[in-house]
């Protein structure tokens, strides 16, 4: 074993090192929330590099955001890894789709477009129906359900009364506008993001010289998050290995929370069953949490199918989770941003709380509560950092102030630029001018943390970088997040509001398996806390007089 191959494994725990070195054949991961699960995994690829095991451009590590497959690829540099590709599903699909269509079909591959809505819209309309936009938002996650599920709408127009009815949309019309959205692409010669695993697998299948292209080019896959892996991701996998085993899944049952969209954990846990010579191994040493947080999710997971026992790494004294009832939502509001200004007075950075509730229209109150405090705060997933318009524009003229060669300090040429943009020395007092200032002045912050010989040109590489791979820097606000939103995501303090029956779990959650969906959510949202979990609830909410969640009770969580 070379001296850096060694240098590698010696940085992993023992259960890590272990899947380090299983390199070959199928290898399943369950990874409890907080075990280091992507460390694992990218030094198992760099150490299958550096043993020569593997060819770095035969590797293909897969996840489910652009994000996550940044940090992934970033990672993999840090070790000195170059080569190995690192996306999600979709990206991986579209840039197959792209290289074989021009051989197979001819031409352009058709048009991706960038949502669902605006063309079920149109085909809405043109049946004589109109919509608002929360119904056509509903009409494409169904859209999405189905393609994912592999369900033709024949099929699907059969099953139709297995599936959540929408209001003012009856079975014949479910049915007609999935047909009359088809047919607008179709016209358009347009495809969805579905369409595009549709697509590739199909041929895959039919071109034996796609398939053998594909499967020359990668030869080990690793697949991130395999817990939310549909039925379609998982038959575009199974083409993309053909008769080899060289892949290694990783995650959680625990962590399910999308199998409204089509996931499905028994792909993870019946892993076994598709490969029987798999070799499993168990990542159920949290670093992330402290002791009583940890104890909390073990206790809300306790005997579920599938669910780990994490065992705390951080052991230091540290508060108990707590719970607060409150009368109101607006009661509730007022108090989480009276406890964040108490936080931030002794020392806590704002970037390093976060308030996670179950539903967006909750976010309202809060950052009402917090702009009064006069706290800065950041919707996440609202708006990501590098669409914004602001941000775009700094970013141009700092490129540009690169390819003019400007030869001054890093700091003073960023600093010029953003001035330019609206950053000012101070910040603003208006919640959205010092959203905009903290976006603007997270630039310059990274621009301080260059070593002293970084150029502009340096500089503006690693910003070009940072925005393909939607790799956002920190800056210095609050996070509001639902908790879809906030898995994979970490923060010092957090708050989790709205734990009230109705709302968390939420209301048309009835049936046990949306019970249990409810309760891996609210797993996820206590397992971002490190240092302390905060929990409230609120018992009045449009006449109607709630109770305290079940799962604070199950989690241990006292008043």
């Amino acid at each position: 074993m070379s001296a850096e191959a060694s240098a590698i494994l010696e940085a992993l725990d023992p259960d890590q090192r272990e899947i380090a070195e299983a390199l070959r054949g199928p290898v399943s991961v369950l990874a409890g929330a907080g075990t280091g699960k992507t460390r694992a995994i990218t030094h198992r690829i760099a150490y299958g590099v550096r043993s020569g095991v593997y060819d770095p451009e035969r590797v293909l590590a897969v996840t489910f955001t652009r994000k996550a497959a940044g940090e992934l690829q970033g990672r993999l540099r840090d070790l000195g890894v170059e080569g190995v590709r690192a996306n999600t599903f979709h990206g991986a699909a579209l840039a197959q789709l792209g290289h074989f269509w021009p051989q197979f079909v001819g031409g352009d591959a058709p048009k991706l477009i960038p949502g669902k809505v605006a063309t079920i819209s149109h085909a809405v309309e043109a049946l004589g129906l109109r919509f608002g936009a929360e119904t056509l938002r509903d009409l494409a996650a169904e859209i999405e359900w189905r393609k994912v599920s592999m369900i033709s709408i024949d099929e699907y127009a059969h099953r139709i009364d297995e599936r959540p009815k929408l209001v003012g949309v009856d079975a014949e019309k479910m049915v007609a506008i999935q047909q009359g959205y088809q047919h607008v692409l179709e016209e358009r010669r347009q495809i969805d993001f579905e369409d595009v695993l549709v697509l590739l697998a199909g041929m895959l299948e039919v071109e034996p010289r796609a398939s053998l292209q594909v499967r020359e080019r990668y030869r080990f896959f690793t697949v991130d998050e395999f817990q939310d892996v549909s039925p379609l991701q998982h038959h575009l996998l199974s083409l993309w290995l053909g008769a080899r085993d060289d892949v290694c899944v990783v995650g959680d049952a625990s962590q399910t929370i999308y199998s409204f969209a089509g996931a499905a954990s028994k792909y993870l846990l019946g892993f076994g069953l598709e490969y029987p010579n798999a070799r499993e191994f168990r990542l159920e040493r949290n670093y992330r949490s402290v002791e009583p947080v940890v104890h909390s999710a073990n206790r809300l997971m306790r005997d579920r199918p599938g669910a780990l026992h994490l065992s705390p790494m951080r052991t230091e004294v540290a508060p108990q989770p707590t719970f607060e009832w409150f009368a109101t939502e607006q009661d509730e509001a007022r108090a989480v941003a009276q406890s964040i200004a108490t936080a931030l007075k002794a020392g806590t950075p704002a970037s390093e709380i976060a308030v996670l509730y179950r539903t967006n229209a909750q976010s309202a109150r809060i950052e009402e509560s917090l702009t009064n405090e006069g706290i800065p705060s950041r919707v996440h997933g609202a708006q990501r950092f590098f669409d914004r318009a602001d941000v775009r524009r700094a970013i141009l003229l700092i490129r540009a102030q690169a390819k003019a060669g400007d030869s001054r300090p890093l700091f003073q040429v960023v600093s010029d630029m953003l001035r330019e943009v609206g950053w000012s020395t101070k910040p603003p007092q208006g919640a959205a001018e010092r959203e905009k200032w903290e976006a603007l002045n997270s630039i310059l912050a990274m621009a301080d943390d260059q070593s002293p010989t970084t150029s502009i040109v340096e500089f503006s590489e690693e910003l070009l970088a940072r925005q393909r791979a939607q790799h956002e820097p920190k800056f210095e606000a609050v996070t509001l997040s639902a908790v879809h939103a906030a898995k994979g995501l970490e923060w010092k303090f957090v708050h989790v509001v709205g734990m009230s029956e109705g709302i968390f779990p939420i209301s048309h959650a009835v049936a046990e398996h949306e019970i249990e969906e409810e309760r891996r959510l609210a797993y996820v949202a206590f397992t971002r806390a490190r240092d302390e979990l905060l929990v409230s609830g609120y018992q009045s909410a449009a006449r109607v007089s709630r109770r305290p969640s079940r799962f604070v009770s199950e989690a241990g969580i006292l008043r």
